[in-house]
């Protein structure tokens, strides 16, 4: 038997420790933890931010943390390097809205075509690259004496029509 068996309920109360702290002053909450490291100078930019925090070298609230982007509040507070940080807020929390559904449009404006619409820089009756592309290459199959001329240049034209 244990001389501590009376003094075995202490460990289910929580105590109160105090510790010091340095302070972050933040314009709005909640913020996301890797922000904080930013605003902090804790790290050279969001990236390493979120890697520190995702690697495990973070603990918030006594808990390790392995969200980059766990909601932080007023009086929330990390360790990180063995120093601790306080978040410091003086303006009420603001919650985003949650985001509306979108209307559905009763009519839809009929849809148009690719050859409804002129293409940029190309002529309308000029053959896409993958046509002569494709032709090119079916001429490549074809016997001999489908091969198309070759002019004076040593060039082949193609006919696609």
């Amino acid at each position: 038997m244990s001389e501590y068996q009376g003094d075995a309920d202490w460990q289910d109360q929580e105590e109160e420790i105090e510790i010091e702290a340095i302070g972050i002053d933040v314009s709005s909450h909640p913020i996301e933890l890797y922000k904080v490291f930013k605003i902090a100078n804790l790290v050279g930019g969001g990236g390493e931010a979120k890697h520190l925090i995702a690697e495990g070298y973070v603990a918030v609230n006594g808990e390790l943390e392995t969200r980059k982007r766990r909601k932080m509040y007023d009086g929330d507070f990390f360790e990180f390097n063995q120093e601790y940080y306080v978040v410091v807020c003086d303006a009420p929390v603001t919650e985003p809205e949650p985001k509306a559904p979108r209307e559905v449009k009763a009519e839809k404006a009929p849809a148009k075509s690719r050859k409804d619409k002129p293409s940029k820089g190309k002529k309308a009756n000029k053959p896409s690259l993958s046509k002569a592309k494709s032709a090119a290459t079916k001429s490549v199959d074809k016997p001999k004496e489908d091969k198309p001329a070759r002019s004076s240049n040593g060039r082949s034209s193609i006919d696609f029509f």
